[in-house]
């Protein structure tokens, strides 16, 4: 241990992403290929065994290894290394459970060391709870032609540039071995990076792959890892896994870490990848005591509590015009009142000018449409909003499980179908809205989302909220949270002491 009380940890964090890593090519299937996977069929039991080496999710002992390959491929397709993402971000989703595991450890008394990029260090200041337990390490990585100037993060890389990033990031590789050898740590906990694994056992520390996204995510990844992938090799469910529908379609192929919500997902995870699974517990939000700004609060106010639909995407999601019209018409028609929150689409500078002609003369004063950043967990706790319709990432998705609002998933990433695939048809929280054969959500299934789950008489609404309020009552509980962080806490200690 390298604390004098050998009980308390000393962990690394290294949570910097980049996309376009290991993304091996996904071909396209004759459609009558495709007709062959039912949402029956069982999963073949030939080619898809795990490699041994491999091991994934929240988090997981020792490692994961693979190589550098930042070319740029136009499908989407999970990898090991996390999902490809067509759009780019404006949050530091990745950064945040990091440090949101950072400030429960440090207020265990055990002491991180938090390697990010300099850049992005005064935007997390605020967000740490023990700035004397947590110490920040700011990395500066050089510029790279075809990288935008003083981009550091993927929040301000459009996807096609992504490789860029991960040049400069991998260049940063010596100046992270300089502060791991000076800082000694037990553990480093990374999220990305190829070369860490490596890097940490040359050093003698303990690497664990600490996964932010879903359990059935990594479930799902081919496990033999190719250069090149079919449709069939994403479709095809590995032998074991428990469950026919959360899983892909054909038409999406190309495209919480507790047992209490994905139980059967994790206990795959960790016999398929034959390492062993520790759970941090829920990744429940830190809580907010600031209050809603006025301007939200007075608005909501002339509307009768849980009358208000919210729309949120996250900053992760780029939509089209059209796609972004039709969901506006969607809220439009089903005749509540509602608030949403998104970016305004491609080719547009506001909001404005992305709205359906007549818009804002038809809806008045019933809908808000605004393009900026909104306080999204304080309006979810907020009493006048009664639904969420969402995109499903996984932070949004725990912030909305401990909420009393009903839910509307509209999923576009492959993690983010995932989640929803479990919310809907494992959990029963919620209800998916299913694209079309363009790819799109027509305005009249939104519409009819909406007010069923808002439809107090619907026998389906009802079940819904009850079983939201069943799940929500248990990740509420204070002595399930510790204990899974003290068996977290006492697994990796575990982990230390078998290395050292």
């Amino acid at each position: 241990m390298s604390e004098s009380d050998s009980s308390k940890l000393h962990i690394a964090m290294f949570p910097w992403v980049a996309y376009c890593h290991d993304l091996p090519k996904i071909h396209q299937v004759k459609p009558s290929t495709l007709g062959r996977f039912s949402e029956k069929q069982a999963p073949r039991k030939d080619k898809r065994q795990p490699k041994k080496d491999c091991h994934h999710h929240k988090a997981c002992h020792p490692d994961l290894e693979g190589s550098t390959r930042a070319g740029s491929h136009r499908s989407r397709v999970l990898t090991p290394h996390g999902s490809f993402k067509r759009s780019k971000s404006v949050t530091l989703w990745s950064l945040h459970p990091f440090l949101h595991l950072s400030n429960k450890l440090a207020q265990n008394g055990h002491k991180v060391s938090f390697l990010l990029p300099k850049g992005v260090q005064p935007r997390l200041e605020n967000m740490n709870l023990c700035p004397n337990s947590i110490q920040f390490f700011p990395l500066l990585p050089p510029h790279v032609n075809g990288l935008p100037p003083g981009a550091e993060t993927a929040s301000v890389v459009p996807m096609f540039q992504q490789k860029y990033l991960a040049f400069a990031v991998d260049q940063t590789r010596d100046q992270v071995e300089d502060i791991l050898k000076a800082l000694k740590p037990d553990i480093v906990f990374y999220d990305f990076w190829f070369w860490i694994p490596h890097l940490a056992r040359q050093l003698g520390i303990c690497p664990v792959l600490y996964g932010v996204v879903c359990s059935m995510s990594f479930a799902l990844i081919p496990k033999e890892v190719i250069e090149e992938l079919t449709v069939e090799d994403v479709l095809e469910l590995p032998p074991g896994y428990p469950s026919f529908t959360v899983r892909f379609k054909a038409e999406e192929a190309p495209s919480l870490t507790c047992r209490e919500t994905e139980g059967p997902f994790l206990d795959y995870v960790g016999k398929a990848f034959g390492k062993p699974v520790l759970l941090s517990g829920p990744c429940l939000p830190e809580t907010k005591t600031e209050q809603l700004d006025d301007k939200w609060a007075n608005w909501l106010s002339q509307f009768e509590p849980g009358s208000v639909v919210f729309c949120a995407f996250g900053t992760q999601s780029e939509l089209q015009k059209d796609e972004f019209q039709e969901l506006i018409l969607g809220f439009e028609s089903c005749g509540l009142s509602f608030f949403i929150a998104l970016k305004p689409p491609q080719e547009c500078l506001t909001i404005e000018e992305a709205l359906p002609e007549g818009f804002q003369e038809r809806v008045k004063e019933r809908g808000l449409v605004y393009g900026g950043w909104v306080p999204q967990e304080l309006l979810l706790h907020h009493p006048y909003i009664g639904c969420f319709v969402n995109h499903c990432g996984y932070g949004t998705m725990w912030e909305f499980l401990l909420t009393d609002c009903q839910i509307i998933l509209v999923p576009e990433l492959p993690d983010q179908i995932l989640n929803t695939r479990l919310m809907v048809n494992e959990l029963r929280i919620g209800v998916g809205v299913e694209r079309g054969k363009n790819g799109q959500v027509s305005k009249e299934s939104l519409s009819e989302a909406i007010k069923l789950v808002m439809d107090k008489e619907n026998e389906t609404a009802n079940m819904l909220r009850a079983n939201h309020a069943k799940l929500k009552q248990t990740l509420s509980d204070r002595d399930l949270q510790e204990e899974y962080f003290n068996n977290f806490i006492q697994a990796l200690q575990y982990l230390v002491q078998t290395q050292s």
